[in-house]
């Protein structure tokens, strides 16, 4: 009997285990990579080959090390990064290790802002004003050009985690000095007010197969920074603004390179020209319950077809997409004042799933009809903030 093939997943977070339970179904040795806090974490050991731990904050170099030590008794055929800050050193390892996917300058486009941007831009795509800080007088002349406010975003950083609202051009000097050689991994883009939205793509040889147009109640960076409420729901696909997502999405992943795997794509359409402009991208399933989300309305999980498209790109098969589903769902989530909070008191029939996890209250609904998850997600959001809704400071940097 020929030996599995074998697939190194990495870590730093909990997720990802519907992906290592599908990898291992198709019959894949799974071996998952993660930090020794999570060692106890609720990982599918049934589907792991193995379960192997790595202290927290290591450097790339330590990881390849690391990896190369583990590679001299296994055989590693491929690499996963599940979540989106361990992208680069999935890219690293399988450029030493002259491993197939995507190496490290097709990962930029999916990791970092700038690289992402300059690359849309080149293509077409509609993305807000924005400069790389490096020189000061393109700086000053991209102020002077282009109106404020502006936003500072961290150039690798996920959702508004590190992101600082510029109003007028004296306050961004003493934020650089105070970066100091950190600064130029920053990008300034000019504030668009507008609605957020977000598509979940599944891609097969660059060809995107699956778009799935959702949009956030508040802007993600305005429930980081100024609490409150997050929610996202499905759209309609006949409506105006699924079009023009489903558009300018397939523009965006065509420009950034995208050839096989799932993606989580954010754009803003904006108060003043009614235009869709490219936010971010990243080649990884959404969070906030989104993959759950995508599962209940449409009737496929990405995580799912992550697994078997690395499944089928490793064994040199091809990928068909599921048959898919054309319902709606929507997720309302807070951070709570309760350890538990009580989500007894929310009885209607759509919803199908309250979700577990401390000083947190959510629910997802599912219905046949766009307008009554919508209709359901106001109306949560108002009772979430009464219920249970609390804040604590945006941490500069993720956390586990």
């Amino acid at each position: 009997m020929s030996e599995a093939p074998g697939i190194l997943c990495i870590s730093t977070y909990e997720k990802g285990q519907a992906f290592l339970k599908e990898a291992a179904r198709l019959g894949c040795a799974v071996t998952l990579l993660t930090v020794d806090k999570l060692a106890n974490a609720n990982w599918p050991h049934e589907s792991l080959n193995e379960l192997i731990t790595m202290p927290e904050g290591l450097t790339p170099g330590q990881v390849l090390n690391t990896v190369c030590y583990l590679a001299r008794s296994r055989r590693f055929e491929r690499i996963v990064a599940l979540d989106e800050f361990d992208l680069e050193v999935a890219a690293l390892l399988r450029e030493h290790m002259r491993l197939p996917g995507m190496g490290e300058t097709a990962t930029r486009f999916f990791r970092d802002k700038l690289a992402m941007r300059v690359q849309a831009r080149a293509y077409g795509v509609a993305v807000p004003e924005f400069t790389g800080v490096f020189n000061y007088d393109d700086v000053r002349a991209y102020m002077a050009a282009v109106p404020g406010p502006w936003l500072l975003k961290p150039r690798t950083n996920a959702s508004a985690i590190g992101i600082k609202p510029i109003e007028n051009a004296d306050e961004l000097w003493p934020i650089l000095d105070q970066l100091g050689d950190l600064q130029s991994h920053y990008v300034l883009e000019r504030f668009v007010a507008g609605e957020v939205y977000h598509v979940e793509g599944v891609s097969w040889k660059g060809e995107v197969l699956f778009a799935a147009p959702h949009k956030y109640g508040h802007p993600p960076m305005q429930t980081m920074h100024k609490g409150g409420v997050f929610t996202t729901r499905s759209l309609h696909p006949s409506s105006e603004d699924a079009k023009g997502l489903v558009a300018i999405h397939a523009a965006t992943l065509k420009a950034l390179g995208m050839y096989s795997g799932v993606t989580h794509t954010e754009f803003i359409k904006s108060k003043a020209d009614g235009r869709f402009y490219f936010l971010e991208t990243a080649a990884r399933v959404g969070g906030a319950y989104i993959a759950e989300m995508v599962e209940a309305s449409k009737a496929i999980n990405p995580w799912i077809e992550w697994a078997r498209i690395e499944v089928a790109t490793l064994l040199k098969m091809e990928y068909t997409l599921p048959t898919t589903r054309d319902d709606f769902a929507g997720n309302v989530i807070c951070l709570a004042k309760q350890e538990e909070p009580d989500l007894s008191g929310y009885t209607d029939p759509e919803i199908v799933r309250r979700m577990k996890k401390h000083h947190h209250a959510g629910l997802m609904v599912k219905s046949a009809s766009a307008e009554r998850v919508e209709a359901l997600l106001e109306s949560y959001g108002e009772r979430f903030l009464e219920d249970f809704c609390t804040s604590q400071p945006v941490p500069d940097k993720p956390s586990a």
